[in-house]
């Protein structure tokens, strides 16, 4: 009888230890499949059991990033031109990543209805599920980030981020011309953009003499931006570049990115919303 009741107690601290411990054990257990017509469990003779796999990547321009299939569901808002959104766009086209490119115009339904929807009542504007994103910066930075496009190294994320930086400045004074002051056209030709052209094509000799990207071998979002930026001028003006042959080359070489040429053929849209571009 004694025997018996030890035996049941040990039995009992058994259980006990099992209870516990056997969700995490069973957690460590590869899915056994059923079978389509029972409900019998077909064990596999052997597993093998390895740490977690990483979440797949795909080889694209170069650069290691989250295949289209895991990225959520983006809707881009942003006006009928290339303005501010048109290096997003080409950054997540290039990508290879679906997304709505939801396109309207700066008319009166923008300023009595659309504009009071958006924080800071601006586009661009990013919605990935629930969350909004307002500001191109931060949307191309967000979206880079998740791309594995913002650089790697600590070093190589604040050179890029001041490579942007500093193209938005080039951006500000274009806009100031081309929007407030277009009669002063020849001059911002002839003054403003070799001044700053100067010295973009210096921090871009910086890596790989500027024969590859602004971060050398690896291609980062302030790539977008750059191109973008290069592509108005020639538009504004076909020699613009003609004193700045790495940004000139360089522009060559990125107009024939592969991922990008369905998106140079199709768009139908100005740069500007005044016409003039």
């Amino acid at each position: 009888t004694l025997l018996n009741l030890s035996d049941a107690f040990n039995a009992a601290i058994l259980i006990a230890i099992l209870s516990l411990f056997a969700p995490s054990i069973l957690s460590l257990l590869p899915p056994f499949p059923l079978s389509a017509t029972t409900s019998s469990l077909h064990v596999p003779s052997s597993h093998s059991f390895s740490p977690p796999l990483e979440m797949p990547t795909t080889l694209i321009g170069g650069h290691r990033v989250l295949p289209p299939s895991k990225m959520p569901a983006l809707q881009l808002h942003y006006f009928k031109i290339r303005g501010l959104a048109e290096p997003i766009r080409m950054m997540l086209i290039d990508n290879g990543v679906e997304f709505e490119n939801v396109m309207f115009l700066k008319d009166e339904k923008w300023f009595n209805e659309t504009k009071k929807t958006f924080a800071f009542g601006q586009v661009p504007c990013l919605k990935e599920g629930s969350m909004e994103i307002p500001q191109s910066g931060a949307i191309i930075r967000h979206l880079a980030r998740k791309l594995n496009l913002a650089g790697e190294t600590e070093e190589e994320k604040v050179f890029a981020d001041f490579f942007a930086e500093g193209l938005r400045d080039v951006h500000d004074k274009y806009c100031d011309m081309i929007y407030r002051d277009y009669g002063s056209k020849d001059t911002f030709l002839a003054t403003t953009y070799p001044a700053e052209w100067a010295k973009v094509e210096a921090l871009l000799k910086k890596h790989a003499n500027g024969e590859k990207f602004v971060l050398g071998d690896k291609i980062s979002y302030a790539d977008y931006l750059l191109f973008e930026e290069l592509d108005i001028a020639l538009i504004l003006s076909p020699s613009s570049l003609d004193a700045f042959p790495v940004l000139k080359a360089y522009h060559a070489r990125f107009a024939k990115r592969e991922g990008l040429q369905a998106h140079f053929a199709s768009r139908n849209y100005p740069v500007n919303n005044n016409g003039k571009q």
